[in-house]
């Protein structure tokens, strides 16, 4: 694209952004992050098993899951991503209330140095220490610029893979109007049979990531999974996924010790999405054998 470069391209003119503020200062931040997400709640319609009750649960639950709160705490090398819990726990009265509270994000360790990253998660009662990776994306800086809060942010856009317990980017599998009574069998006859119901959920192999970040503050952190750009990542879109830098405070006169979590059975990323598998197509059967009131 005539507007736009790789990532590898400019590394050279930020490194004296990185170089110069490196000398003048030990960066150290606090930022504070609101995530919003659409979530696809078509699969429930005509389903006249569905209990009002079981419905109302389900849709508070998925209400948890898409707006949430983050702090991000931060130096040059290392960064802990924190969501903000409620007192009460989303998945508090079990079910599939309990299974939706597993899929919220913990602590999460990004080590920039070693491009690892440790993240712990309950399920279920059993704690586990994922420790794997950073993702690396090739991102695409383009020429767009704007204003977010009292910083300018530049513009980047990635692509990467989705995962099976990617639920922001799930959807009704048919989608047009001809497809309905077909949608309402299935449904049907997932509760009646073994087929699953995420036989009748879809998701794009690959989605979109637009992210802004601004190079007055040069770091190569972001929420979440993100980072790698020359600068703090104030805004990421991802998918029907959005992620807005809130706040930010830097250099305050408190600071909090980044280190990683050390409790829990370690296991790889992949390990642990194939035990969460797992444990949701358990949870689906008994909604199907019976246990839908549980």
């Amino acid at each position: 694209m005539k507007n736009s470069i790789k990532i590898s391209a400019i590394t050279i003119a930020f490194t004296a952004i990185f170089s110069t503020a490196a000398v003048a200062q030990d960066i150290y931040g606090e930022a504070t992050y609101m995530s919003k997400s659409q979530i696809d709640k078509s699969w429930m319609e005509g389903n006249r098993e569905m209990t009002p009750e079981l419905r109302k649960r389900i849709e508070d639950n998925l209400k948890k899951m898409s707006e949430k709160t983050f702090t991000l705490k931060f130096d040059r090398s290392q960064a802990v991503y924190t969501e903000d819990l409620e007192l009460s726990t989303p998945g508090s009265g079990g079910g599939w209330g309990s299974m939706m509270g597993t899929m919220m994000a913990g602590e999460k360790h990004k080590d920039i140095t070693n491009g690892t990253y440790t993240e712990q998660r309950d399920m279920m009662g059993k704690t586990f220490l994922i420790q794997d990776s950073l993702p690396k994306l090739e991102w695409t800086i383009t020429g767009e610029q704007r204003k977010i809060g009292n910083y300018m942010a530049m513009k980047a856009t990635a692509t990467k893979r989705t995962t099976d317990l990617d639920w922001a980017q799930f959807r009704r599998r048919d989608t047009d109007k001809e497809a309905e009574e077909k949608k309402k069998d299935s449904i049907a006859q997932a509760q009646k049979s073994s087929v699953s119901l995420t036989d009748m959920i879809v998701k794009p192999d690959t989605v979109e990531i637009t992210a802004w970040f601004t190079p007055e503050i040069p770091v190569q952190h972001g929420p979440g999974e993100y980072g790698g750009l020359p600068g703090l990542i104030l805004e990421v879109s991802d998918g029907k996924t959005i992620v807005l830098c809130s706040g930010i405070k830097l250099n305050p006169k408190d600071r909090t010790e980044l280190k990683a979590a050390k409790k829990g059975d370690k296991v790889t990323q992949e390990e642990y999405d194939a035990i969460l598998k797992v444990k949701m197509e358990e949870m689906s059967q008994r909604w199907r054998g019976g246990g839908r009131g549980r």
